[in-house]
């Protein structure tokens, strides 16, 4: 099977990051407008920039560099300290955002994912997941991730760093030749600095002419490595994605209508939909559910949020959804437009080590059959091969987020 492989990259992540919290705490200017550098101590010639602007690259500032020589570039720059636990927050925030894809990442470094999306399409395309995180990220997140698209994690890797920042870049291994191999020697990955010279010496200056050059001269030139080298530059990669199975802390799914609903009906019929997404999750970690949280967001782009335990655990459509249903009715006036609607599970625990009294168990374990018929139908099927009455034109008017 061709595996199904993302690598997903926050853009100026450390700037990004600060200019998000400095917007969550009130402040009216955005950072990453302005030319500005994330560093040191400028008072220590030593202090570096460790991030920039778009703005503050303009003048030809360069990650790396002293904020001493940076400043003579721009004597306007604005230098804002790093905050490494704030840094783990986020990077904590976009890693259970993607948990919602598939638990199969690979957490390169504190900004950046591989992601093996191989057997957790259900139904859609890799390029269409990608630009679904993609918006996801910017919405509920407040920054901007590039995703590389691709069949191995070089390709991925090599992708995302395409054209920046906010974007989806594919290549695939008929891509190669066009996207790739026009590229310099010093874009692929694992070329060191010592090598790329002897490479130069070599005649090899772009990916293309490392690719055609001899496989054996390069082994015998530069051992493994250059096997590698000649690998890369032909797009073989048989890397795994090498991931720490971590179960969610909570699990959550929203959508964007396509136009404001008004209509108390209509919205139910999403949020059935959106339950039932997120419970069948639930059931693929083997995990029950004690809190329900419902999200509303206006066209005035007003938010509200209502949440409520359960009265025992549980992973049921019906339980999770009456509880749903619940506090929507409570939160939502009627005639209301509404732009956006969520709803997430928390306070999760594993079920084998739940426990349930007596009565409640019974009753779940009616629920449980039924939701695992449908599971299994799902699995084998499709996702959208079988759907609950309830929610039987909810997917004509809205695109859902597949998981």
């Amino acid at each position: 099977m061709e595996r199904q492989i993302l690598h997903v990259d926050v853009n100026n992540a450390f700037l990004s990051w600060t200019a998000v919290e400095m917007l969550k705490q009130g402040n009216k200017l955005d950072i990453r407008e302005i030319p500005s550098v994330i560093g040191g101590d400028e008072n220590r010639r030593s202090g570096i920039v460790l991030a920039k602007s778009t703005k503050a690259k303009m003048f030809g500032i360069s990650t790396g560099e002293t904020l001493y020589q940076a400043r003579m570039k721009c004597p306007q720059l604005q230098v804002y300290p790093g905050n490494y636990k704030m840094y783990r927050q986020y990077s904590n925030q976009l890693y259970q955002l993607l948990l919602q894809y598939t638990d199969k990442i690979e957490r390169f470094s504190i900004d950046e994912c591989f992601l093996d999306m191989t057997n957790c399409l259900m139904g859609k395309s890799l390029i269409e997941k990608a630009y679904e995180i993609n918006k996801r990220v910017k919405e509920e997140l407040g920054f901007t991730v590039n995703v590389g698209v691709a069949h191995n994690k070089l390709l991925a890797k090599m992708a995302s760093d395409f054209t920046k920042p906010d974007r989806v870049h594919t290549l695939f291994e008929e891509e190669i030749p066009t996207k790739m191999w026009r590229l310099p020697i010093s874009d692929l990955l694992m070329l060191g600095r010592k090598t790329i010279p002897k490479l130069y010496n070599m005649g090899i200056k772009t990916i293309g002419q490392l690719a055609h050059t001899d496989k054996q001269l390069l082994t015998k030139k530069f051992g493994k490595h250059g096997t590698m080298m000649w690998e890369y530059a032909n797009g073989i990669d048989n890397a795994e994605v090498h991931y720490q199975f971590e179960k969610p802390k909570g699990i959550g799914n929203s959508t964007t209508l396509p136009v404001d609903f008004n209509e108390s009906s209509k919205l139910e019929e999403v949020l059935l939909a959106l339950t039932e997404q997120v419970t069948y999750r639930l059931r693929k970690y083997d995990m029950l559910a004690n809190v329900v949280n419902v999200q509303l967001r206006t066209k005035d782009f007003e938010d509200k949020t209502h949440q409520r335990k359960l009265s025992f655990p549980t992973a049921s459509t019906r339980e999770i959804y009456a509880l749903a249903k619940e506090l929507f009715e409570e939160m939502y006036k009627q005639g209301t437009p509404i732009r956006l609607i969520g709803m997430r599970v928390d306070d999760l625990e594993e079920k084998e080590k739940s426990q349930i009294s007596l009565f409640d168990y019974n009753d779940n374990e009616k629920r449980e059959k039924l939701d695992k018929v449908v599971d299994d139908l799902k699995q084998k099927y499709g996702y959208n091969s079988i759907t609950r009455a309830g929610k039987l034109h909810s997917e004509d008017k809205i695109k859902l987020k597949d998981i």
